[in-house]
């Protein structure tokens, strides 16, 4: 084992290994948002039937609010240096498995979905260069992948972070290349006469983008944060981390916006192979160009997926080291991208969105009890006690896991997924509640998500105002620089 492996798991990081700015954050946040597929989710938005000014409207508000919500939980990464998942110890107790179980779950889910697509992308580049296309060349492109993206996070954060550095040159250049390149492909006349949408549809997509960006992240926030000495300004680890987030995909969906409206065809294509359409937008000699920052802006993301997803593995319970859980999900990834790519024929957009929203509900209504946690806490998080079950946080908070429960059925019987058949029953409290069933024009509107942070936001901000209370009132010098119960690799 070399040492520049991380060693260091969930335990609290200690006061000489915290080190550097807030700035710091711009880098991993930029890399891991800044890949190609942000410019399908300009075809995804105008799927809902909006004009390009709704739909950009939508989209940056959507971005920027999302990644918001990820930059308030960062700040409690550097107030406690331990994980995401640690931390929300103190509102759910140490040992509730349910919010490092979800975390796992969309952590894996992503870097499968991500695998995928480099996979697919690559494939369908190589089949326009003459250099085929077929299992040969999908299982290589598999192998260089995986390598990547578990190599990443098996290394640790010092190796991420300087990747994530590089990812973040060496793709912005590349993606201005791509702008360069295609954008004679906008047809102005054809955008500006996109009929407008309903503003339940509008707010639907908004929805679809807080979902896919910010949401998707809000359970990573405090994990590249933790090594940030505790004098940080918050207000600067949540100004980082929102623009690194954000700069990218703002980007990225206007012009995908823009590439989308111009033509119906490229649309409807991006549904099918997102990456691999807009590669039929290029000449042929930028197309190896194109696969680098096709791979390298999905390693990005992955990277912090995997790195996120085994810190979480290690909270629900798993005694091993930190490097040997991402190499588990990694394990997993690789089985899920082989069923994808090898035997899986449905269309991308359908199967996806649903994945986004169904995951995205009760990840949204722990977030409402997180950000509320933190709204509500005045003192540093007593570090020795986040792995203590006898501890001031306790073993289960029931409070908080009943508010993700009602959050989540309630969020669930609110969101519609008719482009995915195995989640058909969903959307049941739509029609009790007046919005016009599942037909209706709620339909898409995604309320759900919304709902579920927003019960469980406020159901914490007024019932758990005393346990926090209570948990603070505890006279103890915290221990959060101290070594913790843990071991350093677990």
């Amino acid at each position: 084992m070399t040492s520049s492996i991380e060693l260091n798991g969930i335990n609290v990081i200690s006061e000489e290994e915290r080190k550097g700015s807030a700035r710091s954050l711009f880098w991993p946040w930029f890399a891991s948002n800044i890949g190609v597929l942000g410019l399908s989710y300009g075809a995804f938005l105008l799927d809902f039937g909006v004009s390009f000014w709704q739909a950009t409207i939508a989209g940056l508000i959507g971005i920027v609010l999302s990644f918001l919500l990820v930059g308030f939980i960062a700040v409690a990464g550097k107030r406690g240096s331990t994980p995401t998942m640690v931390l929300s110890r103190a509102a759910f107790g140490v040992r509730n498995k349910i919010p490092p179980i979800l975390s796992w779950i969309l952590c894996v889910g992503w870097e499968t979905v991500i695998a995928a697509l480099a996979v697919e992308a690559t494939a369908t580049v190589f089949g326009r260069l003459g250099w085929g296309s077929g299992d040969v060349v999908k299982i290589v492109a598999l192998i260089v992948v995986v390598a990547l993206i578990v190599g990443g996070g098996v290394m640790g954060f010092n190796v991420l972070m300087k990747i994530q550095s590089v990812i973040t040159v060496v793709t912005a250049v590349l993606t201005v290349g791509f702008i360069v390149l295609t954008v004679r492909r906008i047809d102005w006349a054809t955008v500006n006469h996109l009929k407008g949408g309903s503003i339940e549809a509008m707010i639907g997509g908004l929805i679809l983008l807080m979902t896919g960006f910010g949401i998707g992240w809000v359970n990573t926030g405090a994990d590249y944060s933790r090594y940030l000495p505790r004098k940080t300004s918050s207000s600067s680890v949540i100004g980082w981390t929102t623009l690194g987030a954000s700069a990218g995909p703002i980007i990225l969906l206007v012009f995908g916006l823009l590439l989308a409206g111009s033509s119906s065809s490229l649309s409807s294509a991006v549904g099918a192979n997102p990456l691999g359409a807009l590669a039929a937008l290029l000449p042929t000699w930028f197309l190896v160009p194109y696969v680098v920052v096709v791979v390298l802006g999905l390693v990005g993301a992955a990277d912090m997926d995997i790195y996120s997803s085994g810190l979480a593995l290690l909270t629900a319970g798993l005694r091993i080291p930190r490097y040997l859980a991402s190499s588990v999900d990694g394990t997993i990834m690789v089985i899920g991208t082989i069923y994808i790519v090898f035997f899986s024929s449905q269309n991308f957009l359908g199967p996806f969105e649903g994945f986004l929203i169904t995951v995205g509900v009760p990840i949204a209504a722990w977030c409402g009890v997180m950000l509320a946690d933190i709204a509500l806490r005045h003192l540093p998080y007593r570090g020795q006690d986040l792995f203590n079950p006898g501890g001031v946080y306790g073993s289960i908070n029931w409070l908080a896991t009943i508010l993700v429960v009602l959050g989540t059925l309630i969020g669930l019987g609110m969101v519609v997924n008719s482009s995915a058949s195995w989640l058909s029953w969903q959307g049941y409290l739509l029609e009790p509640l007046g919005l016009g069933g599942k037909t209706g024009v709620w339909a898409s509107g995604n309320l759900g998500v919304i709902a579920a942070l927003l019960i469980a936001f406020v159901g914490w901000l007024v019932f758990g105002r005393s346990v926090v209370r209570r948990q603070e009132a505890v006279s103890s010098e915290p221990a959060a620089s101290a070594n913790t119960m843990a071991s350093p690799g677990v």
